[in-house]
Formats: structure tokens, sequence, C-alpha cells
């Protein structure tokens, strides 16, 4: 590629970032003032001013144009147990994480505003979404703990492991909504869900304390354990041993 091409390509991505971000905004803001289900993707297209299939070629499904972070919400626990230290077991990276993202009121973990949760909740297709979302999540999440574990990931132990730190997660995004829509601050919603979170977190500590947790030296990060499962050319394939 021309040396001289790169800024051009570097505002051609500019505006196309400009200009999801511009339609999001008008969608958001049609969606809260109407309803997600009363509102149309030609109504958005004329308060972005754009065409209508320059909306469609953002955002595939109107449900995109709501909740535009999907996809880091699906990878969000998955991503944590991969990346966590050897000192870390699945039970425990995920419990900092929550906490961490508690203290920043991330909106990622639920802190959305009052407005966006109410539109959420007033929206069957959204709520459905969401619903679906947290199942993705925990697909990926359940992955993730067979690909660092060397565990296949039709084996029951992810799966269920998966089941038990994506409950809690789902129960917690749960609670930031109710007090969300109860009234209360971000702030306020922090300082509630730093009590109650450990409480949760702890709950699962007689089932997962010890699952997961790496010897030292193991690599981390994305792609540890990949490729090592029921390979016939090694011991521990012929042996049955994976742990």
């Amino acid at each position: 590629m021309d040396p001289n091409d790169a800024p051009v390509l570097g505002l051609r991505e500019a505006k196309k970032r400009e200009t999801r971000q511009l339609i999001s905004d008008h969608a958001t803001r049609l969606f809260i003032e109407r309803g997600f289900e009363q509102t149309t993707i030609a109504e958005i297209a004329d308060a972005a001013r754009v065409a209508k299939k320059t909306v469609t070629n953002y955002f595939p499904r109107k449900e995109d144009l709501a909740l535009d972070h999907q996809d880091e919400f699906v990878a969000a626990l998955a991503t944590t147990v991969t990346a966590r230290g050897t000192d870390e077991t699945p039970l425990t990276a995920l419990r900092r994480a929550f906490l961490a993202a508690v203290a920043a009121q991330d909106p990622v973990a639920g802190f959305a505003g009052r407005a966006f949760t109410r539109m959420i909740a007033d929206s069957p297709t959204l709520t459905s979404c969401l619903r679906g979302l947290h199942d993705r999540r925990e697909e990926a999440l359940t992955a993730a703990l067979a690909d660092t574990t060397d565990t296949p990931p039709d084996d029951i132990t992810p799966r269920t492991a998966a089941a038990l730190l994506g409950g809690v997660h789902r129960v917690l995004f749960t609670r930031i909504q109710e007090l969300t829509l109860a009234g209360r601050t971000n702030p306020e919603i922090a300082e509630v869900l730093a009590r109650e979170a450990p409480r949760a977190f702890d709950l699962l500590t007689p089932a997962l304390a010890e699952y997961g947790r790496r010897a030292q030296g193991c690599p981390t990060g994305a792609g540890a354990g990949r490729g090592h499962r029921h390979r016939p050319d090694r011991p521990e394939a012929v042996t049955g041993d994976a742990s």
C-alpha cells in the first residue's frame, strides 16, 4: 500500500466510526423517547440524516442499535478467565473483575442509567435479546474454561462451572437493573453491590475454590491450553490424564 494512502484510510475509518456513533446516539434517544418497538429504522435514518440502507449496513438488526456493546458483553467473562494469572482460579479472577467493574460503574456491567434500563425493561424484544446475550456469554465462558483446563468443551465440568459463574453474574446484573429502576444513583448502586457481590461469590467457594487453578509456570493469556486436548500423539490422551 502506498504510504500516502494511510492518512486517507485513517480519515475514512474515523468517518465510519463517527457515522456509526451518530446513528447509535439518535437511535438510543428515539428508543428512550418512544419505545423500542414503536421506533422504526426509517425514523432513525431521518434523525441521523442518513439513508435507511446506511443504518442497516452499520446495524444489521434493530436490536444492535440499542445494545451496541454486545460483543464486549458476551466476551467479558471468557476474556477474564483466559487472561487470569497463575495464582488465580476462574472464581477469584471473575470476582476481582466484577468488583472492579462495580467500582468503575461500568455500563457493560449494568450501570446504564435509569432511562436506558427502563427502555430495555419495557421492551419484550430487548428483554429477550438480553437473555440471549447472557446465554451466549455463558457459552463463551464454557469454552474458555475448557480451553484453559485442558477439558473437552462437551465435558460436564466446564459447563457446570460456567453455569454457576454465569448465574452469579446474571443475578448481579439483574440486581443492578432493579436498583437502577428503583431510582438509586450509580454511586449508591455501586456501594450496595460492593457489599452484596462478595456474598454472592462466596456461595460458590465450596464448589469452585480450587477449580481451574493453574500450576506455576503455565502459560497465561489467550490460547493457553489450546490444542492440548485429546490428541492421540500426546501421552495424556492415552492415559486419560488431562489435568
